[in-house]
């Protein structure tokens, strides 16, 4: 039987296993929107390597025999664009690839401001040698919106260390039989329990329903000593509202790995304030994540061409890939 037909949009990177691939299908490779213009008719597999590129919307026209998209990231919000969720394409992440990385991330923001690292950097560059005091995770409590793949991982890792940790979902249920959280609550009521947790931790898929979830409501039912934590994406966030919350010590910190708009402008106030830490959407760790991005890719090929189920197929309708 002939090879697939797979084009990749690689952008400026190499492509991680391509040799593989290419004794698989038929490979053409694309660097930006304008080849990929060119190379989509007759296209049967997109695999966007550069997964922040956005040339399908332009090109949807020229997909005439297009059956799957790959996305080799968690979140698939900035590719479900109307035409392609409303379409037969299957479209499949890389959900359980980043998962590791992400809740070491959390801890890592849980433990800067517990330990209080930014009053210690402000002495160290003061060179000043003084007391300051730290907190003990044992016994606190976090919320965690999104209870995918990510939001477990980060779950058992926050528990490992003894925090009580909950979640945030669709739907409420309780925690009987649940290894990683102690209860799940409805997104509906945020605003009702953020205030019985120290921390909360945004690691939600970017929906409609998702959309500025942590708004001024919720924000100001958090505790003043809370911390947040986002490494979802930034419009998971009333971003004004947090600003404000932030400066008026509404809430104790914010750890932002995403913000909107990406990059953030320099003019943006966030970065003046001594209770931020960001960074530049790097809580995946992508750049070592490459070889297994590129093994899900090949054996999710393998299935394709077998005529097997592929995995870690997205329900477009919801925006993610549900649990089970």
């Amino acid at each position: 039987m002939p090879k697939p037909v797979l084009t990749i949009l690689a952008g400026s990177r190499p492509v991680t296993g391509l040799e593989k691939l290419e004794a698989l299908a038929e490979v053409r490779l694309a660097r930006n929107s304008e080849e990929l213009a060119a190379a989509l008719p007759g296209t049967e597999i997109l695999y966007l390597w550069d997964y922040f590129a956005d040339g399908l919307r332009q090109s949807w026209g020229r997909a005439d025999a297009l059956k799957w998209v790959h996305v080799p990231a968690a979140g698939v919000d900035k590719l479900l664009f109307a035409e392609l969720a409303d379409s037969e394409v299957a479209v499949t992440n890389a959900r359980g690839v980043f998962d590791a990385a992400m809740a070491e991330y959390a801890l890592a923001g849980i433990l800067h401001f517990a330990k209080n690292f930014p009053q210690a950097g402000a002495n160290q560059r003061d060179y000043r040698w003084q007391y300051f005091p730290t907190s003990n995770l044992a016994g606190t409590r976090a919320l965690i919106a999104g209870t995918g793949s990510i939001g477990r991982a980060t779950a058992r890792l926050l528990r490992a260390v003894g925090i009580e940790t909950d979640g945030l979902g669709r739907t409420a249920r309780d925690g009987d039989g649940d290894a990683d959280f102690g209860a799940i609550h409805a997104s509906t009521d945020f605003a009702a329990v953020a205030g019985n947790y120290d921390y909360v931790v945004l690691a939600a898929p970017l929906t409609p329903a998702t959309r500025q979830m942590l708004n001024q409501d919720v924000l100001s039912a958090m505790r003043p000593t809370a911390v947040l934590v986002n490494m979802g994406r930034g419009e998971l966030v009333a971003q004004d509202a947090l600003v404000a919350a932030l400066t008026a010590n509404g809430i104790a910190g914010a750890v932002l790995d995403v913000t909107d708009p990406e990059p953030l402008p320099a003019s943006d106030p966030l970065w003046d304030l001594e209770n931020v830490l960001i960074t530049p959407h790097l809580s995946g760790d992508s750049q070592t994540h490459l070889p297994a991005l590129a093994a899900q890719f090949e054996q999710n090929l393998s299935a394709y061409i077998d005529g097997r189920p592929l995995a870690n197929m997205v329900d477009k309708r919801l925006g993610f890939v549900p649990a089970g």
